[in-house]
């Protein structure tokens, strides 16, 4: 079966590594699942947007270990992996397709004093709900407005020439 590789740069989490222990053919093994958000910005003046990608990716073994660690929500990292193609069919014989998107490598962007904050600060209250916001104002990737957290509030804006994962 082919595999197409995929790579996500300059990507922020949604949220913490959800690390779990699965049986696997030589006894347990770690599996982490991870939602990474990057932006792409396209046009130039008024016209121009920007678009957000977010990706759950499944991470294996001691790497799995290792994000479950160092990385928590807002962490930035660069991704690279593949995609593979997940049909089966269901308990009533239906067809199920899905994608499966698997890492290879992780690039903890971060700096280590950046790291050891994020973690001193614990998860945040909202950590585990599935939502987050994508930039310091307060707006989701759905485009919902949301309160914007105190360390949020505490960055300095990003200029256009600094790249997504630049932080103040």
């Amino acid at each position: 079966m082919a595999n197409v590789q995929v790579i996500q740069r300059h990507a922020h989490l949604a949220g913490a590594v959800k690390l779990e222990f699965v049986n696997g053919r030589e006894g347990k093994i770690a599996k982490a699942v991870l939602t990474a958000i990057s932006n792409t910005r396209r046009g130039s003046g008024e016209s121009r947007e920007e678009e957000s990608t977010a990706i759950q990716w499944t991470l294996w073994g001691k790497q799995a270990e290792n994000a479950a660690e160092y990385l928590g929500k807002g962490s930035h990292v660069n991704i690279v992996g593949r995609l593979r193609n997940n049909n089966y069919q269901d308990n009533e014989g239906a067809d199920v397709y899905a994608l499966g998107f698997t890492a290879e490598e992780v690039d903890y962007l971060d700096s280590r004093a950046e790291s050891e904050a994020r973690r001193a600060r614990g998860p945040s209250p909202d950590s585990g709900d599935g939502s987050s916001t994508a930039n310091g104002n307060g707006a989701t990737s759905n485009g919902a407005s949301a309160p914007a957290n105190a360390a949020s509030r505490s960055r300095k804006a990003r200029t256009e020439r600094q790249p997504a994962h630049a932080s103040a």
